[in-house]
């Protein structure tokens, strides 16, 4: 396994996304812990959770407890796994996403997720959505204390602009490690904000980085490119994908989410993937 640099740390090239462990569609317990236990196996040392990943009111945190569970009943070293996980998004119950960025809210949480996760210190926590009710320095403000406190040993931002991604950077005195925002063949609205990322050298985390791409027929007439290249290495399209992803900078570390452990396994194999020059200009060239 390839590997990149996270903040003070060093990761695997690709992680593993658990939100599809425990959202709408969720496998069994027993699958999804077959799922990260196969990522781990392959060589992830990075998985991103969330305490809003979850289906009810209920059970909140679900895939916060399921990766503690995992790697409690995983054979190898926990230790040497880097668990990312957010705040400041929360899920009702309903089925609808609202935000909580209030520094009240931020200190509550990342104590639940101490626990949940079983920890003593998280390794990343991030501000998950900015939350239009709250100034964003605010929540960025919260965050940097937990980080002076020793609470969290690293601290990110998702869902953010370019605007937002130098103040968090500022408020955070230089020690803004991560920025995780959706980035995919299908939706390259961030790419000004993983430029910024290449320039000011913070790990640019893709979130969905599949776009919704189950097989070659998903990508349409628009992206058949994408179809062709992995056609002509033998790969899938999900590989030709974060393939492209990797290639864009060595900040990039996509979080490919997966419910089954055949295609965790088959996201791990784009690390050795090496497209061409002109691979890659035709790729970048498929309007948006």
């Amino acid at each position: 396994m390839q590997t990149r640099t996270l903040g003070t740390a060093t990761v695997s090239a690709i992680g593993l996304g658990g939100m599809p462990l425990s959202i709408e569609g969720r496998p069994d317990r027993d699958r999804a812990l077959r799922t990260i236990h196969a990522a781990l196996d392959a060589g992830v040392t990075l998985i991103d959770t969330a305490d809003a990943y979850h289906l009810h009111a209920d059970d909140v945190g679900h895939n916060e407890e399921l990766i503690a569970e995992a790697l409690r009943t995983w054979s190898g070293d926990p230790d040497t796994i880097l668990v990312a996980t957010k705040g400041g998004h929360l899920r009702p119950g309903d089925g609808s996403w609202t935000q909580d960025g209030s520094p009240e809210h931020l200190r509550s949480a990342v104590q639940d997720s101490l626990k949940r996760l079983g920890v003593d210190r998280i390794d990343l926590y991030q501000f998950h959505r900015p939350d239009p009710d709250v100034a964003y320095e605010d929540s960025v403000g919260a965050v940097r204390d937990l980080l002076d406190e020793g609470v969290i040993a690293q601290a990110g931002i998702s869902n953010a602009n370019p605007d937002q991604i130098a103040l968090a950077r500022s408020i955070l005195g230089g020690r803004l490690a991560s920025v995780q925002n959706q980035f995919s063949p299908r939706f390259r609205s961030s790419e000004p904000e993983l430029q910024l990322c290449d320039e000011l050298g913070i790990a640019f985390l893709p979130w969905s980085p599949l776009g919704g791409i189950t097989k070659a027929a998903d990508l349409g007439s628009s992206y058949a490119p994408f179809a062709e290249v992995a056609d002509a290495h033998g790969v899938s399209p999900q590989q030709v994908a974060l393939a492209w992803e990797l290639a864009k900078s060595p900040w990039v570390i996509p979080i490919p989410g997966s419910s089954r452990p055949e295609t965790i396994l088959d996201s791990v194999r784009a690390v050795d993937l090496e497209l061409t020059a002109d691979e890659l200009a035709a790729l970048d060239a498929i309007a948006i």
